[in-house]
């Protein structure tokens, strides 16, 4: 007899002395309750795996509105997804009324404007590290290196980091994305900022990030969990009503 068999006999066993105030004999297991249990046990796993799978292919959305503070005119759009809800994240857009040439794109702690770009803070850099570049070991969170804006001064954005996130002890929901004036030296700059700015210059243009998903999709294990609960119960409601006949 296997090991699953062994238990489905146990349990079998177990109810049948479960009757209060009198005392059944157990009953014999017969190889097709066996065989049976084992197809439950299976279906049942089935399922799961099906759940888990579909966990895995949701996806998160966020979205910013870029405004500008400074004299400069510095409007964008952009699009944040992640996806599977652990995998990467890709911010896409379009960025205008810059400079030409490169321009530092950092996540920032603070979702505040209330004093324009300056009180969103210092870059997300939860870990305390100093400043580098994207591909980095050692970086803030919210290193996202520059952005490329051509003679129109028009940026276009797409990025792809596998640091920050939508959910989680690295999220930016809810922070800043600035965009500033001058290039970001990645931290490999001998300028006294290297380290902590990248010696980026001025806030040009800063948004919060905003969720633009349905709310239910953000609370972390909100979809695997009670589906599983769910599957679980019906399961042991069959096997229940399995072992009363």
């Amino acid at each position: 007899m296997g090991p699953a068999s062994a238990v489905s006999q146990s349990v079998i066993q177990s109810f049948s002395h479960s009757v209060p105030g009198k005392i059944v004999p157990a009953r014999p297991v017969a190889q097709n309750s066996i065989r049976m249990m084992n197809r439950m046990v299976a279906l049942l796993v089935a399922a799961v795996i099906a759940v888990t799978a579909t966990h895995a292919e949701e996806e998160l959305v966020a979205v910013v509105r870029l405004i500008s503070f400074s004299s400069r005119n510095v409007t964008g759009n952009l699009k944040i997804v992640q996806t599977p809800l652990d995998g990467p994240v890709t911010i896409t857009g379009k960025i205008f009324g810059l400079t030409e040439g490169p321009h530092g794109f950092h996540v920032h702690e603070k979702g505040d404007l209330s004093e324009g770009c300056k009180s969103a803070g210092a870059h997300f850099n939860p870990e305390n590290n100093t400043h580098g570049a994207p591909e980095d070991t050692v970086r803030h969170v919210g290193d996202l290196g520059n952005i490329m804006a051509n003679t129109a001064g028009e940026a276009i954005i797409n990025i792809t980091d596998n640091i920050i996130s939508l959910r989680g002890s690295n999220s930016i929901v809810g922070r800043s994305i600035v965009v500033h004036s001058d290039e970001d030296d990645l931290g490999k700059g001998n300028h006294s900022l290297s380290l902590t700015t990248g010696n980026s210059g001025d806030r040009w243009a800063c948004g919060v990030v905003g969720i633009e998903s349905s709310y239910g999709k953000w609370n972390s294990g909100s979809f695997t969990t009670p589906s599983v609960s769910i599957l679980v119960i019906f399961f042991l409601i069959a096997v229940h009503q399995h072992l009363k006949f």
